[in-house]
Order: C-alpha cells, then structure tokens, then sequence
C-alpha cells in the first residue's frame, strides 16, 4: 500500500475509533466519513463493510489483549493473572459502545470478519482460566467460553447508563464468584 493511501486509512481508523466510541458500532458510516474529511467512496474502497472497517478497527486490541494474556500467564499468581485480564478485557469493551454484542455474535458465526479474532480472545482468556483452575484458585465448573460470555455480560454493564455506578461493584462479585479462594 503507498504511503499515502496507508495514511488515509490510519486516519479513517482513528476518526471511527472515536465516533464509535461516542456513537456507538452503528455509527453512520457516512458520519465518520464526514468526519474523517474523505468521500465515503474513500472509507468503503478501504473498508467494504462496516464489519471489515469494526476489524481492522478492533483487531489490534484483540491482539494486545492476547498478547497480555501470555504475559500474565508467565509473570503474575494464576488468580491475579485471570482477574487483571478480565478487568483489561471489560474496561476495552466498554470503550465502544455495542461491541459486545458485536463480539458476542462473531465469535459463533464462522463467515463473521470478527470470528478468528473473538476466537483468539476467548482461547487465551481460557488459557488463563485453566492455569487457576490448576492451581486450584478458580472454579472448575466454568470454561473459556463461559469467562467470554461473562466479560460481554461485565461490559454491557457499563454501557448502561443507570447500571454503569455499579459496574465496578458488580465486577468485583462476579471475580470472586470466579475464585475459589484456594491455595
């Protein structure tokens, strides 16, 4: 991609990032063309769907959520590793408004642009939950897709105005609902 193009594209992403996050994923495509100065001919060339452009958009925090989740396995207890990555994971998702359930729905449809990523995700936060479920400091009556499902429900939360003061309360329930409280 010339060098040009490559910066158009960077900037479209950034403009959406931030409409997205005040808008929402059904944000217009033409606001954040509007809004990213280019002709919405411009967004779709590089973006032929609003799916490809949440990719592209959302691949590289799925892809740094993965990447500290192999952190942590290696750097911090099996307990504190899941936790901090759970509560990385919630604060992401309640960047953008609507991607739970975005997420929530790509990680069962095989053809979604979204699926490898929300598959990736959810095998390195299972990943981290089997390691404390060895070291016998997390249930062991739940699973990777089960911790998925919690941090869409975690993140819906937040994007509930009238829920959102308990969010943090209710994040700290559902942690220590996860651990056991073990060695």
């Amino acid at each position: 991609m010339r060098a040009d193009a490559r910066k158009n594209r960077d900037h479209v992403l950034a403009v959406a990032g931030t409409v997205i996050s005040e808008q929402g994923v059904d944000a217009s495509l033409r606001d954040i063309a509007r809004r990213a100065d280019v002709g919405l001919a411009t967004l779709l060339r590089h973006f032929p769907t609003r799916e490809a452009l949440l990719d592209a958009l959302l691949r590289t925090s799925f892809d740094e959520l993965t990447a500290k989740a192999g952190e942590f396995e290696t750097s911090s207890a099996p307990e504190d590793a899941l936790v901090t990555w759970l509560s990385d994971c919630v604060v992401w998702a309640t960047e953008y408004r609507g991607v739970t359930e975005l997420m929530a729905a790509a990680i069962e449809d095989t053809e979604s642009a979204l699926h490898a990523s929300c598959v990736t995700l959810r095998a390195a936060g299972a990943r981290l939950l089997t390691r404390a479920q060895a070291a016998g400091t997390a249930r062991s009556d739940i699973d990777g897709a089960d911790l998925f499902a919690l941090i869409a429900m975690l993140a819906w939360l937040g994007d509930q105005p009238s829920l959102a003061p308990r969010a943090d309360r209710l994040f700290d329930v559902v942690a220590g609902a996860i651990l056991t409280g073990g060695p």
